[in-house]
């Protein structure tokens, strides 16, 4: 990432807004944004609930969103940013490196995603390329989205090399019914049930129900 921050190529500023609850860390970005030529801090919010309720007044062109906020989590913030002012760019700007709050976050609408330990400097350069339309990530949060969509390929693969039935019996394993009443839904026995259970469980690379569940609903 370049950290030729302070070169915008914008003849107005870019206008940045903080979702953040640290108020340490809100203070100071919202200073070094501030400070830096090219940019603009139009508000800084402890909540995603004040920043629902003030960003409409002053419409940034970047949103730098934390993910634990107090109340509405960043991710459903996300969400609600993109339908009050649809034109802003969302980068993530977060602890987590947990893959499903990655996807997630980038599927509310997010353009980019950096951890917090990033230096401010590389922070603004992302401000500028996310304004510019790119999509910026610290090298090892793309890693992990390469690796969490090639996990979803694989998954694809092995539920299609499920039967239909087995397919019946793991959409109502992903659905919490017991054997029995899985056995009673299907017109099986409860031995057959447990056969196709153990069917796929190899075909699916797994050793337990949690497993086959969340390759199911991860496909």
């Amino acid at each position: 990432m370049r950290s030729n921050s302070r070169r915008v190529e914008s003849i107005d500023p870019i206008k940045v807004a903080i979702v953040e609850d640290d108020e340490w860390i809100r203070d100071n970005l919202a200073a070094e944004i501030a400070r830096t030529e090219g940019f603009e801090c139009v508000g800084a919010y402890a909540t995603g609930e004040e920043a629902l309720r003030l960003l409409p007044l002053h419409p940034p062109d970047v949103v730098l969103m934390d993910i634990n906020l107090p109340g509405m989590d960043g991710i459903e913030c996300v969400r609600q940013v993109k339908l009050v002012v649809p034109e802003a760019q969302i980068l993530m700007l977060t602890v987590y490196e947990d893959s499903d709050k990655i996807f997630n976050s980038l599927l509310a609408g997010a353009s980019g995603y950096l951890l917090k330990r990033t230096p401010q400097a590389d922070i603004l350069a992302a401000v500028a390329d996310v304004y510019r339309g790119l999509s910026p990530m610290s090298g090892h949060i793309a890693r992990k989205v390469v690796q969490y969509f090639n996990q979803r390929g694989r998954a694809t693969e092995e539920i299609a090399k499920l039967s239909k039935r087995e397919r019946e019996v793991l959409d109502h394993l992903a659905r919490g019914v017991a054997y029995k009443e899985i056995a009673d839904a299907l017109g099986l026995s409860i031995d057959t049930v447990r056969m196709h259970i153990k069917s796929i469980y190899a075909k699916l690379h797994v050793h337990s129900r949690g497993e086959a569940v969340a390759k199911y609903l991860h496909r």
